[in-house]
């Protein structure tokens, strides 16, 4: 059951969301689109930050995403995006109108039957679906203990990719990948981004302030970190693709 307070504690950020969340890697979207397609639709858009890698593998690219704050930053980022308001249950495109769909870094807040019908009902037949997510590195015991902190789908494994790791309703598996890489990230960038997540959204001043104190003290604690205001972070990218049947 999707957690509906937590899903729509980013309906109040975009600038910076933009600013402080990871983009993703191209090679993301060349495993979802191997080849140029007619039109691709990015769901759950959020600000474009895998919108962005879309242009130039579509002649059409569509932004969908409930959020009007993030939709903005889409619209000034990215003009030449068709960005639409709308939810993954309430897509707002024609039946069999697009060849791709993209989800990144949002399909675990989606109610799953409802939007596999509906992606599937916007998909041409054989379209493709593209499930996206950015998580640590299980390697970085520093970056998993700030998650194990601050987010809450995360203990000893990463439980937000679980809802692509079954058989989607109107959609046959086709492959899934892992990709590990490394951003270089500032420590204060670091520090921030946690505010745009979604237990850092609803919680009270006091929690927040909690949470983050901790996640300096993991800082502050390990050889990796400490005492760097800049430094690597190893960040692992789970591609699943699926086709529609």
């Amino acid at each position: 059951m999707v957690d509906e307070v937590l899903a729509k504690s980013f309906e109040r950020i975009g600038a910076d969301y933009d600013r402080y969340r990871p983009g993703f890697p191209a090679v993301a979207a060349d495993l979802i689109l191997p080849e140029r397609v007619r039109a691709a639709l990015d769901l759950g858009a959020g600000t474009g930050k895998f919108t962005e890698l879309l242009p130039g593998r579509a002649e059409q690219v569509i932004a969908v995403e409930p959020s009007s704050a993030m939709l903005d930053v889409l619209k000034a980022k990215l003009p030449g995006v068709e960005a639409l308001q709308g939810s993954a249950e309430r897509i707002p495109a024609a039946d069999g109108s697009v060849d791709v769909v993209t989800v990144a870094q949002a399909f675990h807040w989606f109610d799953r039957d409802p939007a596999c019908a509906e992606i599937a009902r916007v998909l041409a037949p054989g379209g493709t679906l593209g499930l996206i997510w950015n998580h640590s590195d299980p390697a970085s015991t520093w970056d998993r203990a700030a998650h194990r902190i601050a987010h809450p789908a995360v203990t000893d494994e990463d439980g937000t990719t679980s809802s692509a790791a079954e058989a989607l309703p109107g959609f046959e598996h086709v492959r899934n990948e892992q990709i590990h890489w490394a951003e270089r990230i500032r420590r204060e960038d670091y520090l921030k981004r946690w505010s745009t997540v979604s237990s850092f959204l609803v919680a009270d001043d006091e929690e927040r302030a909690r949470m983050s104190t901790a996640i300096e003290t993991v800082l502050d604690a390990d050889p990796e970190t400490r005492g760097r205001d800049e430094f690597d972070l190893p960040i692992v990218t789970d591609v699943f693709v699926y086709r529609r049947a």
